[in-house]
C-alpha cells in the first residue's frame, strides 16, 4: 500500500476589510489616542535634526547650517554639566527607591483593611496627585516662607531663630524628596493595591488552612505574585532617570539661585539656558542626550532582569 502524502493547505489570508468593519467601533474609540501619539510623540522627532544644526529662526529647521556635535559640546564642557547630571540621577534614584518602599507598605496596609475606610484612605492618598506643581509650590511656600511661614512661627514658639529656607541648599534634598513622596505616593500605592486585589483569594485560603499568619502570606504569596508589576514599573522608572520633573525642581525651590547647587537638574538648567541665551540647538541636543540614555537604561534594566528571571522581563 502506497504511503499517501498529507498536504496541509496554507491558511487563507484574513479578510482585512471584514476585520476592520467588525471592529470599527473599537478603532474609532482608539483614534484620539493614536492621533495624540502621532502629533505629540512621532511628528516632533523631525525636530531632532536641530540638535545638529546652528539654528536660526529666520532660516528655519531645514535652512539652518549644520554644526555637527557643537551643541553637545556646549553642554558637556560647561562647568555645570556634572552638577546637574549628578543631581538628576541622584534625585530620581532616591524617588524610585523611597516611593517603591512606601507605596508597597501602604498598599499592604490598605489590603488588610475593609469597608468604607479603604475608600477614604484611597481618596486622601490620591488627591495630591491631581494638584499641579504650581499649587504645590504655593503650599510649600506657606510652610517655608521667611517670617510668615508656618514653620517659622513654630520655630519662634520654641524660642528658635527662624530659618531662611530658600537660601540654605543643604536642606533641600530632604524637602524635595518629602514633597515628591507626598504628591506621587498615592498613584503608586493604588497601582500596587489594584495588583493585590487581582490575586486569587484561593491562595490565601489555602495558606490559612496550612496555618500561615498574615506576615507569612505577605512574604510567600503577595510579594512574589506582585513582583512582575513591581519590575515593570521599575523598568519604566529607570528609563526616566535622566529626565527630571521640571515642575518639582523649578516651582518648589521657587527658582532661587541660592539653591542651584542642590536643586538644579538637567531640565531646569536647559530651560534657563534657553531663556537667557536662546540656544534652541543646545536644548534639543540635551533632550536627545536624555532620551538616548533613558533608552539605554531601559534596555540594560530589562536585560539584567531577563537574565535573572525571564518571566518578569518586558520582552
Amino acid at each position: 500500500m502506497k504511503n499517501e502524502a498529507i498536504i496541509l493547505s496554507k491558511p487563507s489570508k484574513p479578510n482585512r476589510k471584514r476585520y476592520f468593519r467588525r471592529n470599527r467601533d473599537l478603532f474609532i474609540l482608539s483614534l484620539p489616542a493614536l492621533l495624540f501619539k502621532l502629533i505629540f510623540s512621532y511628528l516632533p522627532l523631525i525636530g531632532l535634526i536641530v540638535a545638529f544644526k546652528k539654528f536660526r529662526f529666520d532660516k528655519g529647521i531645514f535652512g539652518s547650517e549644520w554644526n555637527g556635535l557643537d551643541n553637545f559640546r556646549f553642554f558637556f564642557v560647561s562647568d555645570n554639566a556634572w552638577r546637574v547630571t549628578r543631581n538628576t540621577v541622584m534625585y530620581n534614584s532616591g524617588f524610585i527607591l523611597i516611593t517603591l518602599v512606601c507605596a508597597l507598605l501602604l498598599a499592604l496596609l490598605l489590603n488588610e483593611m475593609s469597608g468604607k475606610a479603604v475608600k477614604f484612605y484611597q481618596s486622601a492618598l490620591f488627591l495630591p496627585y491631581f494638584l499641579s506643581w504650581v499649587v504645590v509650590g504655593y503650599i510649600v511656600l506657606a510652610f517655608l516662607e521667611q517670617d510668615r511661614g508656618l514653620l517659622d512661627h513654630v520655630w519662634k514658639l520654641f524660642g528658635q531663630a527662624p530659618v531662611n529656607w530658600y537660601q540654605e541648599p543643604g536642606r533641600w534634598p530632604y524637602i524635595l524628596n518629602a514633597v515628591n513622596l507626598w504628591k506621587t505616593l498615592g498613584f503608586s500605592t493604588l497601582v500596587y493595591y489594584a495588583g493585590m486585589i487581582g490575586i486569587d483569594p484561593s491562595y490565601y485560603e489555602a495558606a490559612k488552612i496550612d496555618g500561615a499568619n498574615r506576615l507569612q502570606m505577605i512574604r510567600k504569596i503577595t510579594l512574589p505574585l506582585l513582583t512582575p508589576l513591581i519590575v515593570v514599573l521599575l523598568i519604566v522608572a529607570i528609563g526616566g532617570m535622566f529626565r527630571a520633573d521640571f515642575g518639582l525642581f523649578y516651582f518648589i525651590p521657587n527658582n532661587s539661585s541660592f539653591l542651584y547647587s542642590t536643586t538644579d537638574v538637567i531640565d531646569t538648567y536647559v530651560f534657563r539656558a534657553l531663556r537667557t541665551v536662546g540656544d534652541v540647538g543646545m536644548s534639543a541636543a540635551v533632550g536627545l542626550y536624555q532620551s538616548l540614555v533613558g533608552f539605554v537604561l531601559v534596555i540594560a534594566a530589562n536585560t539584567i532582569i531577563k537574565k535573572s528571571n525571564s518571566d518578569h522581563a518586558l520582552w
